[in-house]
């Protein structure tokens, strides 16, 4: 597995660390369909949430910058999907963005609730 990998896959594994101290069930890591991949799908009372994780080495790239319109289009796509195979219909739908800095052994995690709208 190459650094890159690596490095998404530790920041993906922190933020549901992260999500779970705050009372989410992660439900899915790296759920996949042909439209796409989320990377956490986490649920909390009546919300689902639909978490894009995006791990940097360094903090030098704006938020904005980090989830285009296409790959939004493509999660809420593959969102749809999930939500209808696991029978999810009486869940709020949220999309966030978690970005994730490593720190010496910690990551910095900044989370982002309802970075776009579905």
């Amino acid at each position: 597995m190459n650094e890159t990998k690596k490095l998404g896959q530790r920041g993906e594994h922190a933020v549901a660390r992260w999500l779970q101290q705050f009372g989410y069930t992660i439900l899915s890591l790296n759920f996949q369909t042909r439209l796409g991949e989320i990377d956490i799908i986490a649920s909390k009372e009546e919300t689902l949430a639909f978490v894009e994780v995006k791990t940097r080495k360094t903090t030098y790239f704006p938020i904005s910058n980090t989830v285009t319109r296409s790959k939004q289009q493509k999660l809420i796509k593959t969102a749809q999907q999930f939500v209808l195979k696991n029978k999810f219909t009486d869940k709020v739908l949220r999309f966030d963005v978690a970005t994730v800095t490593p720190e010496n052994d910690q990551c910095k995690i900044t989370y982002i609730k309802n970075a776009f709208q579905r």
